[in-house]
């Protein structure tokens, strides 16, 4: 398969698992259209076409001929310049690589990071919080993050992946997107009674299972085991984590428990204080469940020799031809 053809097969899936509705998105799709034809000179120029059909700035080609044909691929949770070197080291020692795939992003599709934030608002609306205080509170969040990654060196792995000729690709949220829709579905058909059958639902799941036994399990961060569960909120996808406003809002729309990848303790305390339960699933198993869920996908189409590599562990759900 080639690289294009991969990239193009994981944004189609990503689509497929979001939590906006098709019109939603394709209402961001026509926006970026709008302003590339507003676009003059410079701007132009360095406008990135991508966004005129990937609704996700955060999954982007890195590095690499989009012609190039892909058998093995060596998937990563993070990928970044020593990854790359030992990419590079195996290679040399007769692997056959042909593409390095990450799951957190990199070069522009790190820089991307805070417009994926954007589908947030959906995920809270959907909870009962007012559209206003959603898109409110979101902008400022939202803000921040790219002030924050605005003064990053992001390129460091482009140009490492670039100098030693190695295809480089992220996929970060159509990964989280497929994590998301996969414990939604869990809980919604399982309709968990308190937090230990949360947890006990997630070790039946091979990826958390696997970090339990790394002693990263899934962990109760607020409540207890026998904490009541009536309404659960998924912390699993749009980019990074949202305003630590909303929980008030989510508490009052009936909100009790959240599944999060992780909080920081900001957001736990916010938690605490707006009294919602909350179960860190674990960060890497969570990512680990999206990717290889987007594997899946493209495993369905066509068999790639996989390799794991840094945190990432292949679990594959489906028979492939």
């Amino acid at each position: 398969m080639k690289l294009q053809t991969i990239y193009q097969t994981i944004i189609k899936k990503g689509i497929a698992e979001d939590i906006r509705a098709k019109s939603a998105i394709e209402a961001v799709l026509k926006k970026k259209k709008q302003d590339y034809e507003k676009a003059g000179g410079k701007l132009k120029e360095a406008f990135d076409l991508d966004t005129l059909f990937n609704p996700f700035a955060d999954t982007r080609i890195l590095n690499g001929n989009p012609d190039a044909e892909i058998k093995s691929l060596m998937v990563g949770i993070d990928v970044e310049e020593g990854e790359l070197l030992l990419v590079d080291r195996l290679k040399e020692k007769g692997t056959p690589v042909d593409l390095a795939m990450a799951h957190h992003p990199e070069g522009k599709a790190f820089a991307g990071l805070h417009e994926v934030m954007d589908l947030q608002v959906d995920a809270y609306i959907a909870e009962g919080v007012s559209a206003s205080f959603a898109q409110d509170s979101l902008l400022e969040r939202k803000t921040q993050v790219e002030k924050k990654i605005h003064s990053a060196n992001g390129q460091r792995s482009v140009d490492t992946a670039r100098l030693l000729g190695i295809n480089f690709l992220c996929a970060h949220t159509p990964a989280d997107n497929c994590a998301y829709q996969y414990i939604h579905k869990l809980v919604d058909k399982e309709k968990p009674e308190n937090l230990q059958r949360i947890i006990d639902l997630l070790y039946d799941i091979p990826e958390y299972f696997d970090a339990a036994k790394n002693n990263n399990p899934p962990k109760i961060a607020n409540g207890s085991g026998d904490s009541r569960v009536a309404k659960i909120h998924l912390e699993f996808t749009g980019g990074t984590e949202g305003p630590s406003s909303v929980y008030d809002k989510l508490s009052s729309s009936g909100v009790d428990t959240i599944i999060a990848m992780h909080q920081s303790e900001e957001h736990l305390k916010k938690c605490k204080e707006a009294h919602i339960n909350v179960i860190f699933a674990s960060h890497i198993a969570s990512d680990t469940l999206g990717v290889n869920l987007l594997l899946d996908d493209l495993e369905s189409k066509e068999k790639f020799k996989i390799y794991e590599f840094s945190g990432f562990r292949r679990f594959p759900r489906k028979s492939h031809r």
